[in-house]
């Protein structure tokens, strides 16, 4: 049985899902993506390329009360199933709950551990070593709603950023749980099992202040949060009265006993930190201009200290 969904997504995961699902034989009968940018967004371009209803908002709430005209439009549309591959969009009840059978989302950990916006970073900064995606019925509640499809043993390894966990590792089985979730749901034997009441954890974005780091801290502490924050935001020091991001972590082999921040060798163009215990090597940086440069590039040099 085919069914005719709404999109709620954006970027390269979102264009993969709904592609496939188009190609498993449902009907795409519109697709919500941001507002445009300075690039194309994928899964806009998708639906351009392929002529379906296209709707670009900033927000479908006001004050927290859903937009009248956005929800009119979208129940118009008569669709069985919402599908959120990737959106970062609060959506409203009003919508969520209008479709047939509910909206299905996608979510980068093993619910009900590391629920918000910042899965992916949060899993590697506190040192998770598992990790995993799941599918979820949208219901009240930040990524509370019970399980459709969850898909782990992802191991994260200790040279994992966020941005090599994510691509080269949950994107692949995420697009296949997402498609398995609505395969069931379209043939009438989907199961909606509760989350655990145990394991619940719940962070929000990655502020400044979460990105900050204390050179004070273990080197495997300041090595998780620089490949947390990898490639975004970037972990966040001071160096010469600007604010750097520092980027490309590893654990140094050095245990000094030098002040914390203190530059202990500059290599391949990369420098070896001295922390509270242990060091950590960085590889990239990127001040004040944007630039991500080498740390070498950069200019600092052997006995320069990090705030």
């Amino acid at each position: 049985m085919s069914l005719r969904l709404a999109i709620f997504g954006q970027a390269p995961f979102g264009r993969e899902v709904t592609e496939k699902l188009a190609k498993a034989g449902h009907e795409i009968a519109a697709v919500y993506a941001p507002p445009g940018g300075a690039r194309p967004d994928p899964l806009a371009t998708l639906a351009e390329e392929n002529d379906w209803a296209l709707f670009r908002y900033k927000r479908f709430r006001n004050k927290g009360v859903a937009i009248p005209e956005i929800v009119d439009e979208y129940r118009a549309l008569n669709v069985d199933l919402n599908v959120l591959p990737f959106t970062t969009a609060i959506l409203p009840s009003e919508i969520t709950d209008a479709a047939a059978h509910g909206s299905l989302c996608f979510h980068p950990s093993l619910l009900p551990a590391f629920r918000g916006g910042a899965a992916l970073a949060w899993q590697i900064m506190l040192g998770a070593s598992e990790s995993g995606v799941s599918v979820f019925k949208v219901t009240d509640g930040v990524d509370a709603g019970p399980l459709v499809v969850q898909r782990g043993g992802v191991a994260i390894e200790a040279t994992d950023t966020m941005a090599s966990l994510y691509f080269d590792k949950l994107f692949p089985i995420g697009v296949e749980a997402m498609l398995e979730a609505v395969a069931a749901v379209a043939a009438g034997t989907a199961r909606f099992t509760e989350q655990s009441t145990h394991g619940v954890s719940e962070q929000g974005l990655v502020r400044d202040a979460d990105a900050r780091i204390d050179w004070s801290a273990s080197a495997i502490d300041i090595d998780r949060k620089i490949r947390g924050c990898d490639p975004s935001p970037g972990a966040i020091a001071e160096w010469n009265g600007q604010q750097v991001r520092l980027f490309g972590a590893a654990l140094g082999d050095e245990a000094s006993g030098r002040t914390p921040g203190s530059i202990l060798a500059v290599d391949d163009g990369a420098v070896q930190i001295a922390c509270g215990a242990g060091s950590v090597r960085v590889a990239k940086m990127r001040g004040d201009d944007g630039k991500k440069r080498s740390a070498a590039e950069f200019g600092l040099r052997q006995d320069d200290k990090l705030s």
